[in-house]
């Protein structure tokens, strides 16, 4: 399984947001990293379909970004995701799981058991109006494993969490991984430093580091800082 890049560009008039990025994913975890403004979230939203670039293709083994079937494989966790206050937790699964077509008995099944992966069992019937940022936060990323997804993007996904959520959501994706291909953007290093297999870096829309993870200096959080050393950081 492999998710390709080709030349990936996304300019907004003068502003060139993501510069002629080729990449190749395969099963596994890879840290995206960058400040904000760097352009990952530009590269992720074109990633799921949501942006399309202003050239360059994007494909999961051969298939389009833009089809079905690519997207029947897709889980998503923006960096701003919206909820329904009115909806329970439980309500709100059921309702991500028909968006994408899931049956109704499995989407249940599903939906309770990941309530209680992201440690929201004893709160899946209470309306999120009454959750916490955090209780959002684990919800979000409960919706984005819904359909068990090849393709996992997840953007600054801990968010709101607290050090105890931050090592559950950890220990989470690292199992995700085993069997899928997840892209983790972050600002955060100590999000990825310990569970990615591979570190990328972007600055001003351009990839300006990539490697494998047991490869990279033992100090991450000092070798990427110097990265951006008169980068705008």
């Amino acid at each position: 399984m492999e998710l390709n890049m080709d030349r990936i560009t996304k300019q907004y008039g003068a502003k060139i947001a993501v510069d002629r990025i080729s990449l190749t994913l395969k099963p596994g975890v890879t840290g995206l990293l960058g400040a904000n403004g760097a352009g990952k979230t530009t590269l992720m939203r074109m990633i799921c379909g949501i942006l399309r670039p202003t050239s360059g293709t994007i494909s999961l083994d051969g298939l389009d970004v833009s089809t079905e079937a690519y997207r029947a494989v897709l889980g998503y966790l923006p960096q701003d995701f919206g909820y329904y206050p009115s909806f329970t937790g439980l309500d709100f699964l059921l309702y991500m799981a028909a968006l994408k077509g899931m049956e109704r008995s499995r989407a249940r099944q599903r939906s309770l058991e990941l309530l209680e992966v992201v440690g929201l069992a004893e709160v899946g019937r209470k309306k999120i109006r009454t959750y916490s940022g955090g209780m959002k936060q684990r919800l979000g990323i409960a919706q984005a494993l819904l359909n068990q997804p090849k393709l996992l993007i997840l953007d600054e996904p801990t968010a709101g969490l607290d050090p105890k959520e931050r090592v559950r959501f950890r220990t989470l994706i690292q199992e995700q991984g085993e069997g899928s291909i997840v892209l983790l953007s972050t600002h955060i290093v100590s999000d990825v430093e310990h569970i990615a297999d591979r570190i990328l870096m972007v600055r001003d829309g351009q990839l300006i580091y990539d490697g494998d993870a047991h490869d990279t200096p033992q100090d991450l959080e000092g070798f990427y800082l110097k990265q951006f050393e008169g980068g705008g950081m």
